[in-house]
Parts: structure tokens; sequence; C-alpha cells
């Protein structure tokens, strides 16, 4: 039984209620699947951007609402941590591979280290990114 890490962008679809991602979801039992806590970071990040933003200061209940639902959703899952382990794999990974070492890609690089580190498959949408480290086995629900 192989464990699955989706990334952020599958998270959000659950999320927004895209019905092909959750029949994927809801066809594995809860001990297949798992988000990285830099995922949650990710999407926590995006929710108080909004809140904290003048221009939704009319949709505050909608927008507290949906964070209130994906802290729900996020009970119901192993979370995987950002350990010492995914620490040296993320480490070792950038400095054996300097492509790897831009800024946009330091969120990604370090949910890859954790799939590694877990030997798991990380479900994700984005491919041009997370092809970029070696030996990552990738899924996309969505196709």
């Amino acid at each position: 039984m192989t464990l699955r890490v989706l990334d952020r962008d599958h998270i959000s679809l659950i999320l927004r209620g895209h019905h092909q991602v959750i029949d994927r979801l809801q066809s594995l039992n809860s001990i297949q699947w798992a988000f990285t806590i830099i995922s949650i970071q990710e999407i926590f990040n995006g929710w108080i951007v909004h809140l904290n933003d003048p221009r939704y200061q009319d949709q505050q209940v909608e927008l507290y609402t949906r964070l209130w639902q994906s802290n729900q959703f996020f009970k119901k899952a192993q979370i995987l941590n950002f350990d010492a382990a995914a620490q040296r794999c993320y480490d070792s990974l950038r400095s054996t591979y300097p492509n790897l070492n831009k800024r946009r890609l330091e969120k990604d690089v370090k949910i890859a280290a954790i799939a590694r580190v877990n030997q798991a498959i990380t479900v994700t949408r984005n491919q041009r990114d997370f092809t970029l480290v070696p030996d990552l086995q990738l899924d996309n629900w969505t196709l």
C-alpha cells in the first residue's frame, strides 16, 4: 500500500468540491493519503492574506467559514511533518541539484523531501516544478 501525499493544489480542489479528485480520495482509506505541514502552511497563508485584505472585509463570514471548513477537513488527515529526515533530504536535494535552489521552488522541494522520506507518491497538477526533483513519483488526479 503506497502513501499518497496531496499537494496544495489538490487540497484546494477538494475544498472547492472538485468531484473527480474527491472521488479518488474517497476510493482510498485514511492511511493511504496524507498532507504535509508545508501544504497546510500554504493554504493558511492564502486565508490570512484574504482575511487581512480590506477589499474582502464584506466577505468575512464567508472567508472565516471556509477557513473553518478547511481546518475541519485537515483533522481527517494524517499530516506529515518537516522533520529532521526531511530536512536532510531537502538539503541533499538542493546541494546535489542546484536548479532546485530557486526561491519559488522552496516549498515544493520541501514537500518532495517529505514525500521521498516517506516513500510516497506526490499528488499534484504542478508537473513543471515537481518533475525537477529526481526519482519523485507523481500522480495527477485531475487527468
